[in-house]
């Protein structure tokens, strides 16, 4: 529970310094999405090195070494555990079929699949719908806002940063009584989280491009997709001014 307190303050902190920071603008040729871009790759150096002297060799050593089918057991358990929360967040958009059927799945899968290690659901039919709460927001009209960079916890937009409090005090692994097991817990989702990006972090390492700028124009395009259920409007500034208007298509 203390752990649980204090990532709400961390949240909480990073909330209030990102809505503080936003007034600070670069100039007129700031990116318009992303006005704290100084701030912001200052902050990806610093999890840049992060990763590369810790996270990447851990989970590299993770994928490598440890049987498949743990390493698939371990990222079920995980997604039944962030089904739940996506199961809320369809009602809160008031998605019937999809709340109905994140709802099964969790109770599939723990039942049957042995609280999520086997993902008995998918294959009978029931689809992974994974929402969260800056979608649920988002899906309301709230404005991403600008991108932000976060401590340890990467690309953000304050919109999404803003649940990171709500998201934390509702996080199963950080609310888990026992510490020894939280731990192992909390462990085992960063690095299964971190293996899982290892081919697209690769890609980008080798390929001749701005680090910074593609993983920034790639996270708004895929937080924008993920709102829109992959179906964007061609023109949604009234939901998200940082979103240039697309330009109308000859008919």
């Amino acid at each position: 529970m203390r752990i649980a307190l204090s990532r709400w303050g961390v949240g909480t902190a990073l909330v209030a310094l990102t809505l503080l920071s936003t007034g600070c603008a670069t100039g007129p040729n700031a990116n318009p999405n992303d006005p704290l871009e100084p701030m912001n790759r200052k902050v990806a150096r610093f999890n840049d090195t992060v990763d590369d002297n810790v996270l990447r060799p851990v989970a590299t050593g993770y994928r490598d070494y440890t049987p498949q089918p743990l390493q698939t057991g371990v990222s079920n358990f995980f997604r039944n555990l962030s089904d739940v929360w996506s199961t809320a967040n369809n009602g809160l958009q008031l998605k019937g079929r999809e709340t109905a059927e994140s709802f099964m799945r969790v109770v599939v899968n723990t039942i049957f699949g042995i609280y999520g290690v086997f993902d008995v659901a998918t294959p009978i039919g029931l689809e992974r719908h994974p929402e969260d709460f800056g979608q649920t927001l988002g899906y309301w009209g709230v404005r991403s806002g600008p991108y932000v960079v976060l401590p340890l916890l990467g690309p953000s937009t304050v919109r999404d940063t803003s649940v990171l409090p709500l998201e934390f005090s509702t996080d199963f692994v950080s609310k888990h009584d026992v510490v020894a097991e939280r731990n192992v817990a909390w462990v085992a989702r960063t690095v299964d989280k971190r293996a899982s990006l290892l081919q697209t972090s690769d890609l980008l390492t080798g390929a001749a491009i701005d680090k910074y700028s593609f993983t920034r124009d790639s996270y708004l395009q895929y937080r924008r997709n993920q709102v829109y259920d992959g179906n964007p409007p061609d023109d949604d500034t009234l939901l998200d001014p940082s979103a240039e208007p697309a330009t109308p298509s000859a008919k």
